[in-house]
């Protein structure tokens, strides 16, 4: 490509014929996107395999590897607050390329989920048809805006190549066992244990290293017994656990996908507690490594606050309790407070409460424990509906109204021998610690309020303060009422020594011991949809499941006419899951030879969640047409391997909204983790960095019926709002089409052109900061770089208006300010005030006269301009004689003599009036100026001796008389 793009038609008699106009930007920037594509610009060369380029300008340079969030494919597009962060990733990437570095920069696609799936429904379209029309809608928006992506790199979550890999690493999990006695595997601040391979864990149990949970030796045990044993240990398992099921959905959802009301956050359903066969992954064996190694994250300290409060460490111990149908185990943060524990409390859901629960009350039940029913069994099964009616938050929150039923059973407080009874109530929720608590109504304002409403015995362990005339005491304090007969004392103790005495004694006597535990819950990943990865698993006659030889993968999803799951009254909680692959009977049956003949199997017919394949795919992007191993080692290590002892590793930035703080990172850090414990990767995280982009916000409109109005045609008129000359209420908040407030990209760069875009998202603020649209205040962006353009173009003649003739100093040594800043600017990813500097420069040269633009200010305001308007850049470069593509051009460097400056005025104060101006010389010494502005206005000192003559570096004098 030699030619460049000139404007010949005139729009408008006032209009130059030259001037950089939409028109003019959407031409330029068609023929430099096709130039970019053509040849490839923006490859990055790996280290080895077919995409390794020994003759590309950065082989061997150092590396950065950046990476967004990868977006979800929906059918409406991008709106302009979508590219925010990627057009600051694509900024960023293209200034670091010019500074020598090989820049990895792909972007893919999360193409599995509920949406496709639904939208299957609603149309009987095959989710694959609309998943690969809105990938490509998506490809063609981000082509449009210019963004430097290494194409080839390009993965979607539902291509099959890539989710043969997704259950490849499947079965790496399925095949693991976390051993929290193995050490060097942990690699970070976490501490010692690691994933192993289960055949290391059978070949444990085959030598007698580790016995079988019942004592008997490996060898006689049957063949299902052992793969139970060995199934009990695997990272995924198979459970029958409370999970999250959705009646409206037909599906089962993650804690992480259900709202903080206990809702679906797809379609807003509600969601119901019910015990159900799923596949779940062991992240609880992570929790203390997932914890310890955010502290070498460069993270925000706000997203890693939310993972270590979502994680939930908590220190105690267990204590077990003993009934007539076994003991209650219990979780305690203050195991020094049992003497105190005067009732217990099992959630509705809990396991032993079908067996603790007799069939006629005690004598002397209390009438208020019964809820006014026959039996206990009546009592239990009615609180159980009234439970299940409610959410977790609902139930974990502070209730005035305190509900429970006595079961009818009693357990053994095994430090004092009392028999206290057991409750169900809804503030104790199963899937939270063991399900089970001991009430210490003493020490605990829930405990106490309960207790009032059921008269139930209140016993202080902790001396309050003094002074204290409250109920409940959460305060520290000397223990009291804390012996027993059975030569237990802790009475007289602090709590941190009453602790350590309580455990030991514990521990010593068989009651519990000393335990951490966390509120994260091991992580549910079935899902009963179709538009999702198929598990690499089979089940044979005994209902165990076998996992796929690799040679079998991948396992594609059959063609099926119904890709619904069975739906339900959305209020219904007395249902069951029906999966759509459960109804493709010739691919749920089949006959398989796994090693030991021709034998037949029952695939699974749930899915993995769409978070499955944004777990590694950062990994992906590294070796993306590698069909011998999910990434080759030595591209790993390069790209993403730690750089020094310590390291984490990792992508070298990330970026993406903090919205997903849990969900995605959380559950991408447990793959990586896995993988890296059996040797797969040499990183210990997967993102060493990261920065969540703000929002894009917008004004809405309603009518006087509440509904909304299209925002772009609402005028004003006297500070208030109409459309169609009917007042209208504004609010302010996200961009969104049920606001009907959206703006399209594609919209702004018909109106102005895919650089005047950028630039103007770039210099909105900050890019870690939330900020308002404004489509009037574009214009701004596009006057800038016009500017520019005039810097290099006559827009009469279109003719070159830079000249060989060198800059004044004033400009030059603004030049050097300029590039030093915008340096500065582009490492720290402060987009806006670069930009700020660049227009500083473009206003002083486009000032400074007709007589033509200093060639040595066009080149580096040229490359300086380029990460934010790429296309007009390569125009102008081409412009300034250049063959090449600016991508690769040397990013300007200031002259550090220029950055000096020779001298420094300071106005001359006295009494707090400005009464005169020296100039001094940048380096001279305060005596010296105190000397200067004396001298400035002995006039108006008239002889008198100041009091004070202060002088403010850089800035100021101040003589006080």
């Amino acid at each position: 490509m030699t030619e460049v793009v000139t404007e010949t038609a005139v729009s408008a008699s006032e209009v130059p014929p030259f001037r950089y106009t939409a028109e003019l930007a959407a031409r330029i920037e068609e023929r430099w996107q096709d130039y970019w594509e053509e040849r490839g610009t923006f490859y990055a060369p790996n280290p080895v395999g077919p995409l390794a380029d020994p003759d590309h300008p950065r082989a061997g340079a150092p590396k950065l590897y950046v990476a967004d969030m990868f977006p979800y494919p929906s059918g409406s597009g991008l709106h302009v607050g979508h590219p925010l962060g990627y057009i600051g990733t694509d900024c960023y990437c293209r200034y670091q390329r010019m500074i020598g570095r090989n820049v990895l920069h792909p972007m893919g696609f999360d193409a599995f989920g509920l949406p496709a799936e639904q939208y299957a429904v609603q149309t009987g379209t095959h989710p694959r048809k609309t998943t690969e029309e809105n990938v490509e809608r998506y490809r063609t928006q981000l082509r449009r805006l210019g963004l430097a992506y290494d194409d080839r790199r390009s993965v979607a979550t539902t291509d099959v190549p890539f989710y043969r890999w997704t259950q490849w690493i499947f079965l790496q999990i399925f095949n693991s066992w976390y051993d929290p006695d193995a050490n060097g595997g942990a690699g970070g601040a976490g501490g010692a244990g690691r994933a192993r391979p289960i055949a290391e864990l059978i070949a444990d149990f085959e030598s007698g290293a580790r016995p079988t949970p019942d004592g008997r030796a490996w060898s006689t045990l049957t063949d299902v017994e052992r793969r139970t044993i060995i199934n009990d240990h695997r990272l995924a398992y198979v459970s029958q656990a409370p999970v999250n099921w959705c009646p409206g959905l037909g599906t089962v959802l993650a804690n992480e996908e259900v709202t903080a009301d206990g809702r679906s956050d797809r379609g807003n359903f509600p969601v119901f507690k019910r015990n159900l066969k799923q596949w779940m992954m062991r992240i609880t064996a992570y929790g203390d490594r997932l914890i310890g190694d955010l502290e070498g994250l460069d993270w925000p300290e706000p997203i890693k606050l939310m993972q270590r409060n979502w994680i939930g460490r908590s220190t105690g111990a267990h204590i077990d309790f003993p009934t007539a149908a076994g003991p209650v185990r219990v979780f305690t943060t203050r195991p020094d407070t049992v003497f105190g524990a005067t009732y217990l409390v099992l959630a509705p859901e809990h396991e032993l409460v079908d067996a603790l629960t007799p069939n006629v009350w005690p004598v002397d039940t209390r009438q208020v424990w019964t809820g006014g029913h026959d039996t206990p069994g009546e009592a239990v099964s009615a609180y159980r509906r009234f439970a299940a009616a409610k959410t977790d938050e609902e139930r974990a929150a502070d209730a005035k109204e305190k509900t429970g039923v006595f079961t009818g059973a009693y357990a053994t407080n095994p430090v004092n021998g009392a028999q206290i009874p057991v409750f169900v109530a809804d503030y104790v929720l199963a899937g939270y610690g063991t399900g089970a608590i001991m009430a210490v109504p003493g020490q605990d304002e829930r405990d106490w309020e309960f207790a009032e409403v059921f008269d139930l015995p209140i016993v202080r362990t902790v001396q309050p303060s003094e002074g204290f005339d409250g109920k409940a005491y959460t305060g520290d304090g000397p223990a009291i009422n804390s012996s027993s007969p059975q030569s237990l004392s802790l009475d007289g103790m602090e709590v941190a020594g009453a602790k350590r005495a309580i455990i030991e004694w514990l521990e010593a006597n068989g009651h519990g011991a000393g335990a951490t535990t966390y509120r994260l819950r091991d992580w549910l990943f079935s899902r009963q949809r179709y538009w999702g990865e198929p598990f690499p698993i089979v089940y044979d006659q005994t209902g165990l499941p076998i996992a796929l030889p690799e040679e079998m993968l991948a396992v594609e999803l059959p063609e099926v006419e119904d890709f619904s799951p069975k739906t339900y009254d959305p209020d219904d909680a007395n249902t069951e899951p029906e999966t759509p692959l459960s109804r493709a009977r010739d691919w749920v049956e089949v006959e398989l030879d796994l090693g030991d003949g021709p034998k037949r199997y029952t695939r699974e017919t749930n899915v993995m969640p769409q978070w499955a394949g944004s777990c590694w795919y950062e990994l992906r992007y590294l070796d993306p047409t590698n069909d011998q191993a999910f990434v080759d080692p030595a591209n790993e290590e390069y790209w993403m391997g730690p750089r020094s002892d310590g390291d984490s590793g990792g992508v070298d930035l990330y970026v993406g909204g903090a919205e997903h703080a849990v969900l995605h990172l959380l559950y991408a850090r447990f793959w990586h983790k896995v993988l890296f414990d059996l040797g797969h990767v040499s990183s210990v995280e997967p993102f060493r960095k990261l920065i969540n982009q703000g929002y894009i916000q917008a004004y809405a409109y309603t009518d006087e019926r509440g509904r909304y109005v299209p925002a772009e045609e609402v005028v004003e008129r006297d500070g208030q709002y109409y459309w169609n000359d009917a007042p209208v209420r504004r609010e302010y908040g996200k961009m969104g089409k049920s606001l009907r407030n959206v703006v399209t990209p594609d919209d702004m760069c018909a109106q102005y052109g895919a650089d005047t875009f950028r630039v103007y998202e770039m210099s909105m603020g900050p890019l870690e900061v939330s900020r308002p649209w404004d489509t009037r205040a574009v214009v701004g962006a596009q006057r800038f770089l016009q500017r520019v353009w005039r810097v290099l173009v006559d827009e009469q003649t279109g003719e070159s208006r830079v000249v060989d003739q060198p800059a004044d100093e004033e400009t030059r040594r603004l030049l050097h300010r300029v590039i030093d800043g915008v340096r500065a600017d582009m490492e720290g990813l402060r987009f806006n005030t670069a930009i700020a500097k660049l227009i500083e420069l473009t206003n002083r040269v486009t000032g400074a006269g007709t007589d033509g633009t200093p060639r040595e200010v066009a080149d580096p305001l040229v490359r300086m301009v380029s990460p934010f308007a790429p296309h007009v850049a390569e125009e102008l470069w081409r412009r300034l004689g250049h063959e090449e593509t600016i991508a690769y051009a040397e990013f300007p460097a200031a002259d550090p003599r220029l950055l000096r400056v020779e001298s420094v005025t300071y106005p001359v104060q006295v009494n707090g009036k400005v009464r005169g101006r020296i100039e001094v010389d940048a380096d001279a010494g305060q005596d010296a100026v105190r000397q200067a502005a004396l001298v400035a206005v002995a006039e108006v000192l008239a002889g008198r001796e100041p009091r004070k003559v202060i002088v403010v570096p850089g800035r100021m004098v101040s003589v006080v008389v």
